[in-house]
């Protein structure tokens, strides 16, 4: 399998799942292909009948995509799914994910499905579904599907068939909706849009306009095979550079499917999603709208955000990394914001799944209100180094038990004291552990997690 954070999409992962965290992700037309595609939907809509989503009515499913290629064969793969198993589909073309969930929410769908890879390079693809109301489906259900990819099933015939329509208006409604939620207007501001060449290209360019804002739009001419190719919110170097060159108040950076965003400030300077967490929530508590107070954040936010929250008197609940597991923590404590350092936001007053062009406008809408520049929003909170290590093919089961990790985890904690901290954590989709460490310094926090991954590779190998 190509290198690629899903497991591949005709295998089990090494958690026993085919699914990952988001979604079925693989190289398109290898690992996924228009055969697995097609037994998914057709899955997927014999689970969902068993529970009782299509009791009394005639089922409906929303279908999108991003540009990629591969996506033209893989949606019609599973629309012919989910139409052969009674299903009638309106297929809305090039939309971001949170448009597909919107969509599947506001018009009453029965299933939504977004064929992308998110921020992946172009080969690969995947294919997440959302239930009626724009929600990720529950793991279980995930795990239904891919038990009934093979079994025997009765088909409808006559007018038991799923129909298919495309729709017209798509990415007006999905404009519609972010127009009328948008916190503030935008005049006066000058801002770059990187949409990585994906499903934004013309929604997140259009909708900053149609809000007052002077947009320069790069990366915006998706051609099939350019998305996330050197641009979008996993490569900011050239929207750095755009933002310079046009002296631009702000930079937007989203991913192929745009449920992140980055930003750059006027000096050139990222701003990640911990930092845009912070900007909101802080905004959100003065118009009244953070809910008790709290933000929900993913064990790997960084520690300058859990400590500029804290002095601000905002509660942080923490999850396991990925934006499902932020939302199923906001929905259990009716928390309206959370969101991931990689710019995964959900505002769930206005969205059910992280959306890269809301978040937009929440934290440029900030920015229009105070009349603050972003570098001088985003300095609520100090940002501490932070270093990142992937270990690859190790046996990721042991990392919680084995003793000699262990002490050395123990060991790095202790010269840390209170200035940083550890994480070791297995990914949930690749057979590897990320060694995380926070630390005053960047030359601190590198030498020890560089100490750490040296014992998890000793210890943990697998060959």
């Amino acid at each position: 399998m190509a290198a690629s954070p899903q497991p591949a999409a005709g295998q089990q992962s090494s958690a026993g799942r085919l699914f990952g965290t988001d979604g079925v992700r693989g190289l398109a037309n290898v690992d996924l292909t228009a055969e697995l595609a097609l037994e998914l939907a057709v899955a997927a809509a014999h689970v969902l009948a068993d529970t009782g989503a299509f009791a009394g009515h005639r089922p409906t499913a929303v279908v999108g995509r991003d540009p990629r290629a591969s996506g033209e064969f893989l949606a019609a793969a599973v629309t012919a799914g989910l139409a052969s198993a009674g299903v009638d589909v309106l297929d809305v073309g090039v939309l971001p994910t949170p448009a597909v969930a919107h969509l599947t929410a506001v018009l009453g769908a029965d299933l939504g499905v977004m064929l992308s890879a998110s921020h992946n390079a172009m080969p690969d693809n995947g294919i997440k579904f959302f239930a009626r109301g724009g929600v990720k489906l529950a793991d279980e259900l995930e795990d239904a599907i891919e038990q009934r990819r093979h079994e025997p099933w009765t088909r409808p015939t006559g007018a038991g068939v799923g129909r298919v329509r495309r729709s017209k208006d798509a990415r007006g409604l999905y404009s519609g909706h972010l127009l009328a939620v948008a916190p503030h207007r935008l005049d006066g501001l000058k801002v770059v849009v990187d949409a990585a060449n994906g499903a934004a290209y013309a929604a997140a360019p259009e909708t900053l306009r149609r809000l007052g804002a002077e947009v320069v739009a790069i990366a915006a001419e998706p051609d099939g095979v350019n998305i996330n190719d050197g641009v979008g919110s996993t490569h900011l170097g050239h929207l750095r550079a755009a933002v310079l060159e046009h002296g631009a108040d702000v930079g937007i950076a989203h991913d192929g499917d745009a449920d992140r965003c980055l930003a750059i400030d006027a000096a050139g300077n990222e701003v990640d999603g911990d930092q845009i967490l912070a900007v909101l929530a802080l905004g959100m508590r003065e118009a009244g709208t953070l809910r008790h107070d709290t933000v929900v954040a993913t064990v790997m936010a960084n520690l300058g955000f859990k400590l500029a929250m804290r002095r601000e008197g905002i509660s942080v609940v923490e999850t396991k990394v990925g934006d499902r597991y932020v939302l199923e923590a906001m929905r259990a404590g009716g928390y309206t914001l959370g969101g991931e350092q990689s710019g995964h936001v959900v505002l769930l007053e206005h969205a059910t799944t992280g959306d890269g062009l809301l978040t937009a406008l929440y934290l440029l809408g900030r920015m229009a209100q105070t009349g603050k520049p972003l570098a001088e929003l985003a300095a609520v909170m100090q940002r501490l180094p932070q270093v990142l290590v992937n270990v690859r093919d190790v046996d990721k089961s042991r990392v919680d038990d084995d003793v000699s990790v262990k002490s050395a985890v123990a060991q790095a904690e202790a010269e840390l004291g209170e200035s940083g901290r550890v994480l070791l954590r297995p990914s949930g989709t690749e057979q590897l552990v990320r060694v995380m460490v926070e630390a005053t310094t960047q030359e601190q926090a590198a030498a020890l997690a560089e100490r750490l991954a040296a014992v998890v590779r000793s210890e943990l190998s697998v060959s």
